[in-house]
């Protein structure tokens, strides 16, 4: 058996790569769409929080998203599509997602939000370090650079109030490491599944035992309660297609840092919708993550734009083409 004919042996990172590519600046434009979209759906969260149950809310968050990826899956070939390949990844997925919204809930509840917040912005370190054993990527100093600085900046909005380590810690932990699995998984997804079929399982699981949750404390919408509700529904399934679409397109390390950007869309609609007055601290920390995820982004278009030069060149069969073939020390 050839050198190259061994590399093609099934692992969880080499299945076959149907629907998964790394497209680094559309992915990066989709994670930065979803983040936001996820922002939104936040405030109305938020919002509604005063007057209505966690599983609730998050019950109408999700429910959208199932008759969505459905009509996606119609549109593109048939609800054959909604069929999955690896059922057991996608109830674990969804798992994940559970456990990530009631470790944080948790946490929220027995310690101090901003500490809460905070350990949970350890979930972009803890998928990149995941990528590499599950993923095989390659993560170089440049891309651990960006992900620490942007942790960075998150501490210095944050100005955790050192609580200690203890139980409520230990939720906060687990719910970043819920979402660190959870994303990784989207990434090992996309490989055999459809971006409409994971939609539907992972909203559908979701809501479904958030619908379980809530009949203990379900309250009927009224007045603008409604309409706060149906803009939570719609934006969370406009941000399930962009994060899940994202993944898709990008490497799971390149787009952890992204992620602190959701950190900015609370403070500007803490700010025009709850009147919270941004600090010095936020804007300060907001310069350091805007930084570190432009950075990142960047870099990784203009590797890109070398990479199919070398490429391009080596189709031609340019004897120059080995001089174009970006540096190691470049490489991410």
């Amino acid at each position: 058996m050839s050198p190259d004919a061994k590399r093609t042996e099934p692992t969880l990172s080499t299945r076959p790569r149907a629907g998964r590519h790394h497209l680094p600046v559309p992915a990066a434009l989709l994670m930065a769409a979803a983040i936001l979209s996820f922002a939104v759906q936040d405030a109305a969260i938020k919002w509604l929080s005063r007057d209505y149950g966690l599983a609730q809310i998050i019950f109408f968050g999700r429910i959208l998203a199932v008759p969505l990826a459905a009509l996606l899956a119609y549109r593109s070939g048939g609800l054959i599509r909604l069929r999955a390949k690896r059922p057991l990844l996608q109830v674990l997925r969804a798992s994940f997602t559970v456990c990530d919204m009631l470790c944080f809930t948790a946490a929220v509840w027995l310690m101090p939000l901003a500490d809460a917040i905070t350990i949970g912005f350890a979930a972009p370190l803890f998928m990149t370090i995941l990528s590499v054993p599950l993923l095989k990527e390659r993560v170089g100093p440049r891309r651990w650079t960006a992900v620490l600085l942007g942790f960075i900046g998150v501490i210095i909005v944050l100005q955790p109030s050192g609580a200690g380590f203890g139980l409520p810690s230990l939720y906060a932990l687990g719910s970043a490491l819920a979402f660190a699995l959870l994303i990784i998984l989207t990434r090992v997804l996309t490989a055999t599944e459809n971006v409409p079929c994971l939609m539907f399982w992972n909203s559908g699981i979701v809501a479904s035992v958030m619908f379980v949750l809530m009949l203990p404390e379900w309250r009927t919408p009224t007045g603008l309660s409604i309409w706060v509700f149906a803009l939570s529904a719609g934006i969370g399934a406009v941000a399930q297609l962009l994060i899940t679409e994202a993944f898709r397109l990008g490497e799971v390390s390149l787009l952890a840092p992204i992620q602190y950007m959701s950190l900015l869309w609370a403070g500007f609609f803490g700010y025009v919708i709850f009147g919270n007055v941004p600090t010095a601290t936020l804007l300060i920390g907001a310069a350091v993550i805007v930084a570190s995820t432009l950075y990142i982004v960047q870099r990784e278009a203009r590797l890109a734009r070398a990479r199919g030069k070398a490429a391009q060149h080596q189709v031609l069969g340019s004897p120059d083409a080995e001089v174009i073939i970006v540096k190691r020390e470049d490489m991410p």
